[in-house]
């Protein structure tokens, strides 16, 4: 066997070797997710823009859009699109009125425990006394014609797994009335489909279950306010 006859698999191993690392057109980026945010200018652009001190235009940038996204994925609010949509505004709503939901001084300060509902803003907190006990969370209340009705009212029933008897197909999870027929309790899917309830107080299933997990019978429920877009 001759040297060159030795050294040639070496060679073409070597020539391999080479055509793998030679260089080629790069391969095209993905995507970077954290500049894809295009949504338009949603219906409450400027208090989204307000609330995360963005400048206040009323019109959606992708600055502006990043950080509604941010926003909306720090409060799981899904899709985290970036739009200033309902949802969305709601929930800033609550977390704007969580250092102090009752500076306003309409739900009352009592020494027993009682549920607050604020439809002016849409939300429900609790309170022993001074001291909040269930931060603010978005609600969903009566539509027009069928508000939620006003006043001091107090746990009478509660049931985990109800499902109304007046309309077909109406699960009440966690439901807790306190007039008339009138619940807290938690709803599947869309929070904010068709306007409004037909006077129950609707909570996130999530929100439910911890209210559920808090409140009993004799509890006091104080409801205030006029719903936006009801006559009250």
């Amino acid at each position: 066997m001759t040297v060159r006859q030795a050294t040639r698999p070496a060679a073409v191993l070597a020539a391999l070797l080479a055509v793998l690392v030679l260089p080629g057109p790069a391969l095209a980026a993905a995507p970077d997710p954290e500049t894809a945010c295009t949504a338009g200018t949603g219906p409450y652009q400027r208090e989204l823009e307000a609330h995360l001190h963005r400048k206040v235009d009323g019109v959606q940038s992708p600055g502006d859009c990043a950080a509604v996204r941010a926003f909306q994925r720090a409060h799981r609010i899904a899709p985290a699109d970036g739009y200033a949509g309902l949802a969305t505004f709601r929930m800033m709503t609550a977390v704007a009125a969580r250092p102090n939901p009752n500076a306003a001084g309409r739900c009352p300060v009592d020494e027993d425990r009682v549920a607050c509902v604020d439809l002016d803003r849409q939300l429900l907190w609790v309170q022993e006394g001074r001291r909040v006990v269930f931060a603010p969370v978005p609600v969903r209340t009566g539509r027009d014609d069928q508000e939620t009705r006003t006043g001091r009212h107090e746990i009478y029933w509660r049931h985990k797994d109800h499902v109304s008897t007046l309309y077909p197909d109406s699960p009440m999870p966690y439901a807790q009335f306190f007039d008339g027929g009138q619940a807290l309790h938690g709803r599947y899917g869309d929070l904010y489909a068709h306007g409004g309830s037909a006077g129950c107080v609707n909570l996130s299933l999530a929100d439910a279950e911890r209210l559920w997990n808090l409140l009993t019978e004799g509890d006091a429920v104080y409801v205030w306010g006029t719903k936006p877009g009801t006559e009250g």
